[in-house]
């Protein structure tokens, strides 16, 4: 198995673990709620899986620019 990061707003790919076994508890995926682990992780058929997170670009943005955070997407 795998698990992908990308960033949620430009997705860029930020990185990739190769793992045999792992659980959410490992990657700190245990401490999101319902609704955030269907807005940010999703599986493909080979159990892989996927993470939107945010890239360094992106949060610099963000950060420089709060009022972003408001938009469902800032990237065009």
């Amino acid at each position: 198995m795998a698990v992908y990061y990308s960033c949620k707003h430009c997705n860029v790919q930020i990185g990739k673990l190769d793992l045999h076994s792992v659980g959410s508890t490992d990657l700190g995926l245990n401490q999101l709620t319902d609704q955030e682990r269907e807005e940010y992780l999703s599986y493909d058929d080979q159990g892989h899986m996927y993470v939107k997170s945010i890239c360094e670009d992106c949060y610099e943005m963000l950060r420089r620019n709060p009022d972003f955070h408001a938009l469902d997407s800032f990237i065009q």
